[in-house]
């Protein structure tokens, strides 16, 4: 049966000296998926990288409702951009691709 839950994709160019620092705090056992996992609704995280450009990743969040991942921005805001700040140093962009509904059998 196919359900609709919440995604929301960001995309990073990683600076080629952090690239395993990234991976480590963005994978599917992370900093962010032990800090997402605090909050009601969330599901799991995937993260991407590109075939061609060994530096440039995906992320995509797996929420229940965007309820839920607003909920978990503030009630963890906090902890929220303690997490980000330090991260920020790992990349050299980042782009919020957007917020989508997802059609999945994945829940």
């Amino acid at each position: 049966m196919t359900t609709t839950g919440f995604v929301y994709i960001w995309e990073y160019l990683v600076k080629e000296e952090c690239l395993e620092e990234f991976k480590k705090a963005y994978g599917p056992t992370g900093d962010w998926v032990q800090l997402f996992k605090k909050g009601i609704g969330y599901n799991f995280t995937e993260l991407h990288e590109d075939v061609s450009n060994p530096q440039r990743f995906i992320t995509v969040d797996f929420w229940n409702s965007k309820t839920d991942r607003d909920n978990f921005r503030n009630q963890f805001s906090k902890e929220f951009i303690a997490l980000d700040k330090r991260c920020e140093n790992f990349t050299a962009q980042e782009k919020l691709i957007g917020d989508f509904y997802c059609h999945t059998n994945r829940f």
